[in-house]
């Protein structure tokens, strides 16, 4: 079984992808560490297909689908935090929602254990296990197969089982957001799960960090001004913000130094 990076083998994946490329003694530098303990990080980087390496050093991975789910859970998992802080004080007791696939709706889950009587209706196995810690809650989570890299269902019957519902909200994240504000994923039933989330749920909120914006997934689904609300952890680029204010959606960002409450999030076996 592969292993979930550490902190600062996550750390080197966020500094790579911020610079485009590291040489193996800057990283060294950086972390406090010997070139051998970051040539050692980077070979499990690579293998996971995080990093890829070039000569001297190592820059980001041509990303062809998405990284897998456990590497995904430690990546900017500060700024998810921030995010999902945000959505919890958006959302009362009582209400119905569904929760996407991916990670950052999966921490949305967890800082709303504080919650009553919700009730929740998702093809996240992550969510669906974090929501089921709080005896209030009511989960329903969509059979099918489940695809064991990303923790979840996809396919024709998650559509119908989105379509089967009308509820307060929808919590959903996406792969990347083009600079013309297309929502993108990297994969066709993705973006269709995705699409009956939004066109079920009276306000659809999209949760997404800075690391989303003009990241490479192929496959097209909606537009950010499509969205009730976009939740993310620092400013866009100026030409999504002025889409975003055009389109009358609520951006909902962290003030600087604020301080988040922290919430539980149970751990894998």
């Amino acid at each position: 079984m592969q292993k979930r990076p550490t902190e600062r083998q996550a750390g080197i994946v966020e500094l790579v992808r911020a610079d485009g490329f590291r040489t193996i003694d800057q990283l060294a530098e950086r972390f406090d560490v010997t070139p051998q303990t970051i040539r050692r990080d980077v070979n499990a980087l690579c293998d996971e297909g995080l990093l890829r390496r070039r000569h001297g050093g190592v820059e980001p991975a041509l990303e062809h689908e998405n990284i897998a789910y456990r590497a995904r859970k430690v990546l900017n998992v500060n700024e998810k935090r921030k995010i999902a802080a945000l959505v919890a004080r958006e959302i009362p007791n009582g209400a119905s929602l569904f929760f996407s696939i991916g990670t950052t709706p999966e921490l949305v889950a967890s800082a709303l254990l504080q919650h009553r009587d919700l009730r929740i209706f998702t093809n996240n196995l992550n969510v669906a296990y974090v929501a089921a810690t709080n005896d209030s809650f009511d989960v329903t989570l969509i059979g099918g197969r489940l695809r064991n890299r990303d923790r979840d269902v996809l396919g024709p019957e998650v559509e119908a089982f989105f379509n089967s519902y009308k509820v307060d909200y929808g919590i959903f994240g996406v792969g990347g957001i083009d600079p013309d504000g297309s929502l993108l994923d990297f994969d066709e039933q993705e973006v269709r799960a995705r699409s009956s989330i939004l066109k079920n749920a009276r306000k659809s909120y999209l949760v997404a960090d800075h690391t989303k914006f003009g990241r490479n997934a192929v496959v097209r689904g909606g537009s950010i001004t499509d969205v009730s609300a976009f939740f993310t952890d620092c400013l866009p680029p100026d030409h999504i913000m002025a889409m975003i204010n055009r389109a009358g959606v609520t951006m909902h960002m962290p003030e600087p130094n604020a301080e988040f409450p922290t919430f539980y999030v149970p751990e894998e076996d």
